[in-house]
């Protein structure tokens, strides 16, 4: 099976081309780029290195969130797109699963994290059993004094991973657990992690149906709600 991996679920962006489990071609940027202009034009660079035409693909794989808003419905509407038009599968991954899965020391509790912005997190738990990240605690958004306060509940000593720079002295002073900080570009998600997370999935039955997980609410649907009080937000349609 031919895969395309794609997380543009935060600054860095990471693509990768897999033939089942084996990754082929990986680029994965850590720089601040406008990833709506460059994500096309590294998928068809990587293709083109390995000599692959879009009606070679097999599944598109990507990464759902959490994550930023602009990000997220980028690579989404682009895997959907891809999907639909070449009649190719399409999968979803956590965006905090795909940071857990690059921890491979088995039985380590990872807890990736992304920085929601106004000292808020998107966090979850995971514990890395047979080279796969098994979710402890549900992703969520969050904030440090309650996140840290999950983790000392669990009582695992935990790794963290992901957006750590802004708030490293924060989390290490409200840990009681021992806490290891990733360094440097391990803390960069790597798509081809992506993909061999999304290829034992099941596809997606309904391409139309598929949107982020943004695990709160979009400033779309939150001006909704405020045009709407006292209906449920589910009544919100959103199309990407």
């Amino acid at each position: 099976m031919k895969v395309l991996a794609l997380d543009t679920s935060n600054q860095p962006m990471s693509v990768a081309l897999l033939v089942d489990q084996k990754v082929i071609a990986k680029k994965t940027t850590a720089t601040q780029l406008d990833h709506s202009v460059q994500l096309m034009p590294t998928i068809t660079g990587l293709m083109a290195d390995q000599q692959w035409q879009p009606e070679d693909l097999d599944r598109v794989v990507v990464a759902q969130g959490p994550g930023s808003y602009t990000g997220l419905r980028i690579a989404v509407t682009t895997a959907k797109t891809l999907a639909a038009t070449l009649h190719i599968q399409l999968v979803g991954v956590s965006s905090l699963a795909v940071l857990a899965g690059s921890v491979q020391t088995e039985g380590t509790f990872v807890s990736p994290i992304f920085d929601a912005r106004n000292t808020q997190l998107y966090a979850g738990l995971y514990q890395i059993k047979n080279g796969q990240p098994v979710p402890v605690i549900a992703d969520q958004h969050t904030n440090i004094p309650d996140w840290t306060a999950q983790l000392n509940a669990a009582g695992h000593p935990v790794t963290l991973i992901g957006e750590l720079t802004r708030y490293h002295d924060a989390l290490s002073d409200a840990l009681d657990v021992p806490v290891t900080f990733t360094e440097g570009d391990d803390n960069l998600p790597d798509a081809g992690v992506l993909g061999q997370l999304g290829m034992p999935l099941k596809a997606i039955d309904d391409i139309d149906s598929f949107v982020p997980q943004y695990l709160r609410l979009s400033p779309a649907e939150a001006q909704w709600a405020a045009a709407h009080p006292g209906e449920d937000h589910k009544n919100y349609v959103e199309e990407v």
